[in-house]
């Protein structure tokens, strides 16, 4: 099971670094496209996106059958949340809006298999997006196969990242830049502050001393590679719902004669 996962793959190699991108859109179509672009995986976001419980559902087997690893942004730490999203086939799990390490610890529980948690069985999915195993198999192999990663984007999550950083079961500690700012009076108007540039290093340093990946969403690829560079594991690239209207906008200027720079897109 476990080398059917490309996003962990990546994690557990020395550098452990992996590019993705963010689905805000429905469709398995859509989803089908993004994954074929050569990312190690698709996040289909359930928190921010839109889309629906069925949508995920599709995108999550669309995205695993090119061979990149679907991950899923619930949209609140629910434990019924974290179950239909493991059920549909995801490799791995966001988690927004995390407070202390006790929050850390009730996502483990609702993320895994007895005896480590209390997560049911029964999905007839989720083996096909993870290698094709038998329901033994996923059963045995998805504790330690699938992702657990928290996003770090609260104050009081910034306040206790270490002691979160060292709850058993977490794999990522992953950093929304935007919530982030927002919630330590440093809202980002343009180039981060320099408290939530030291804020994201805290956060990627309380990873990194625990045992732990750390990962950013970012917007561009400028930002993500400045991040890779700064040590940086799990780093979104870029949204649909980000290069979708950009690129169109762009390929607009360039056909009106307005912009004199463009280059010919190599995708």
């Amino acid at each position: 099971m476990q080398a059917a996962n490309r996003l962990q793959r990546a994690l557990r190699t020395e550098r452990g670094l992996s590019f993705g991108a963010w689905q805000m859109l429905p469709g398995a179509n859509h989803a089908r496209f993004m994954a074929r672009t050569g990312y190690d995986w698709i996040c289909v976001d359930t928190e921010h996106g839109n889309i629906a419980d069925w949508q995920m559902h599709e995108a999550v087997a669309a995205i695993a059958a090119t061979g990149v690893s679907p991950i899923v942004r619930i949209a609140a730490n629910e434990g019924w949340m974290v179950k239909r999203a493991l059920d549909s086939g995801a490799h791995g799990i966001v988690v927004p809006l995390l407070y202390t390490a006790d929050d850390a610890r009730r996502l483990v529980e609702s993320a895994k298999f007895p005896p480590v948690g209390r997560r049911g069985f029964g999905s007839p999915f989720a083996m096909g997006s993870i290698g094709g195993v038998s329901s033994l198999e996923y059963l045995q192999g998805a504790n330690d196969a699938l992702l657990t990663i928290v996003q770090i984007e609260t104050k009081e999550a910034l306040e206790n990242v270490e002691e979160i950083a060292k709850v058993p079961g977490i794999d990522v500690l992953f950093i929304g830049p935007w919530d982030l700012g927002n919630n330590i009076g440093r809202p980002v108007m343009g180039a981060f502050h320099e408290d939530l540039e030291a804020a994201i290093e805290r956060i990627r340093k309380a990873a990194v001393d625990n045992g732990k990946r750390a990962g950013i969403y970012c917007v561009g690829g400028a930002a993500a590679k400045k991040y890779a560079d700064q040590g940086f594991h799990m780093i979104s690239v870029v949204a649909d719902a980000v290069a979708l209207p950009t690129f169109l906008a762009d390929a607009l200027e360039t056909a009106k004669g307005s912009k004199t720079d463009a280059a010919v897109p190599t995708y």
